[in-house]
């Protein structure tokens, strides 16, 4: 059975703006961690991850490696050239961000290497010796 239901242009767009009204305000919120772009790529020796960070230096990178788990913390600055201004488009974050990789097999923390070139963080991450694979060789008696 198919109802008709009355239509109002307006029916919606008030509703809408009621809501609005009543939602908290987003313009003076405290700035919330938020996570970043990563990549992660295995091979038989090692992850390899590959995290975007534009806009920040290599020593205001913050990472942990403990318990299996890799962690990333920074911080990218508010832009202040805008300061006195009224933005149309705002789609670049700041603030603190904060991101956790947990690998699944035990990795080697003292071998871990990282560079940081064009906003592009790279990290290698060795397996620990144990778990990687080898071949063993059948003797022909």
């Amino acid at each position: 059975m198919t109802k008709i239901v009355r239509w109002s242009p307006f029916h919606n767009t008030l509703f809408d703006e009621v809501d609005k009204f009543f939602a908290p305000s987003t313009q003076n919120r405290p700035t919330r961690t938020w996570g970043i772009a990563i990549d992660v790529a295995e091979n038989d020796n090692a992850y390899i991850l590959k995290a975007t960070v534009p806009g920040i230096n290599a020593d205001e990178l913050e990472i942990t490696l403990e318990n299996k788990v890799l962690t990333l913390k920074g911080e990218i600055k508010k832009d202040e050239d805008f300061e006195n201004s009224q933005y149309h488009v705002r789609e670049r974050r700041h603030g603190e961000f904060s991101r956790s990789i947990r690998f699944p097999v035990d990795v080697d923390s003292e071998a871990v290497t990282a560079s940081y070139e064009n906003g592009i963080l790279t990290l290698s991450v060795p397996k620990a010796e144990a778990v990687k694979p080898k071949r063993i060789e059948v003797k022909v008696s």
